[in-house]
């Protein structure tokens, strides 16, 4: 989302994490979730950000605690939250695995910093992983799918993987071998923004502002937007996202 907002009488352009109801000309945002537009980025292309951002640093960096030297597997790397986290992670030393349905978006997904892709429709992405890690797997997966991708996102994974689940694209329901978790020492996680407390969003907003937001000023990490839409045509934006045709965010503009 995107507007102004007053500090000591001095109009500021910000962006803000939104506790919901965004399709709107005007919203109420506590203090603590607003963001300044990063140097360089126009206000539009700002509004692309705070909600990708929070959640990819929330889950990858803040809980999963991927670090320098380790690699990191995303599912649904042409999405918003895909193209972010390649950046980002890219941005602060990791190797980066992404799969996505078409040659495009994993030809987009390297331009823009991944270093393996994996097309989910053609080839087995626990195979390709175990292939590109000499037999190891990946330090983290960030997971869209939930059930269908459990047990192969565990197979995946090295000693001490981490695996964080943000979606249920694929299911919620699935058996559970507790023996897959005890051999390799792995943590499975899930979590999402809306629930968390405005405390907790503020934490994760300040970590944002902290350091992603130097990344963005560097250009290190660019918006991403496919199309934009007036909020008048929010039902054809909704298409195309249905669609699955779209590599990065849509917005709407009010």
């Amino acid at each position: 989302m995107n507007g102004y907002y007053d500090m000591r009488c001095v109009a500021s352009q910000v962006c803000a994490l939104l506790a919901g109801g965004g399709y709107a000309e005007k919203v109420a945002v506590a203090e603590g979730q607003v963001l300044p537009v990063p140097p360089g980025i126009s206000l539009k292309d700002a509004a692309s950000f705070p909600e990708v951002a929070c959640t990819v640093w929330s889950t990858i960096f803040m809980t999963s605690r991927l670090s320098k030297g380790e690699t990191l597997l995303i599912h649904g790397g042409s999405s918003g939250i895909g193209t972010f986290a390649i950046q980002i992670a890219k941005y602060l030393g990791s190797r980066v695995f992404v799969t996505a349905g078409s040659e495009e978006k994993l030809a987009f997904c390297k331009s823009i910093g991944a270093d393996v892709g994996i097309n989910y429709k053609t080839e087995d992405f626990v195979a390709r992983v175990k292939e590109e890690t000499g037999g190891q797997g990946v330090d983290v997966i960030l997971d869209c799918m939930g059930a269908s991708y459990y047990q192969r996102n565990l197979a995946s994974l090295n000693f001490d993987g981490r695996l964080f689940i943000i979606g249920f694209q694929g299911g919620v329901s699935t058996e559970l071998d507790l023996r897959a978790l005890f051999g390799k020492r792995l943590t499975v996680q899930a979590a999402g923004l809306r629930s968390r407390s405005p405390e907790n969003k503020a934490v994760i907003v300040a970590e944002v502002e902290k350091n992603v937001w130097p990344a963005i000023a560097e250009g290190k990490v660019k918006p991403v937007v496919y199309k934009s839409f007036p909020l008048s045509e929010a039902a054809e934006a909704h298409r195309l996202m249905e669609s699955s045709q779209h590599i990065g965010k849509i917005l709407l503009v009010a």
